[in-house]
């Protein structure tokens, strides 16, 4: 007996479930007329509807309306950067611009001889990544450091040797295992 209520009430939650339309000129329409039917569609049920309708409007949870950026269709920026540090002799800078859909960029540095590299670069869909590199100035080597060395006496050291340490033995013990 409780299984032929416990199957009628489901039967009856599946009924109520089922949305309810209504036809209307242009296309279907929930009969119970939520809050984003347009106001000109009054609810009509149709002569098929079941007889149960659940006795709530169903909580409509209406996403967020999501927009596009707007697309640049010719971008353009520029940056540029350098560093100078004398402690460690470190030069280098670089910039870079983009207009019109070519980039043109330079960066140079000094290398560790001396010599400074400068690499200008134009880069577009037509002719792809083109650099022009320069390496200008002369080598400035250090010059070479005196180093000078004590006399080192190369006698054999005494090494001292410990006396050997006693010997200890463990008493014979049978073990549990074995």
């Amino acid at each position: 007996m409780i299984a032929k209520l416990l199957v009628a009430v489901m039967a009856l939650a599946a009924a109520a479930a089922v949305p309810v339309y209504a036809p209307l000129g242009h296309g279907l329409a929930p009969a119970l007329a939520p809050a984003y039917a347009p106001a000109y569609a009054p609810a009509i049920a149709p002569a098929y509807a079941p007889a149960i309708a659940p006795a709530y409007a169903p909580a409509i949870a209406h996403a967020p309306i999501i927009r596009a950026e707007p697309v640049d269709p010719n971008p353009a920026y520029s940056f540029s950067y350098g560093v100078a540090d004398p402690s460690t002799g470190d030069q280098k800078n670089a910039a870079e611009t983009l207009q019109n859909g070519v980039v043109h960029g330079s960066y140079s540095l000094v290398e560790p001889d001396g010599h400074v590299r400068k690499v200008t670069y134009t880069a577009d869909k037509v002719n792809g990544f083109n650099a022009v590199v320069e390496r200008t100035g002369a080598a400035a080597h250090a010059a070479p450091v005196a180093v000078a060395h004590a006399p080192v006496a190369l006698a054999p050291a005494p090494v001292a040797v410990a006396a050997p340490a006693a010997r200890y033995t463990l008493p014979a013990v049978a073990h549990p295992w074995g």
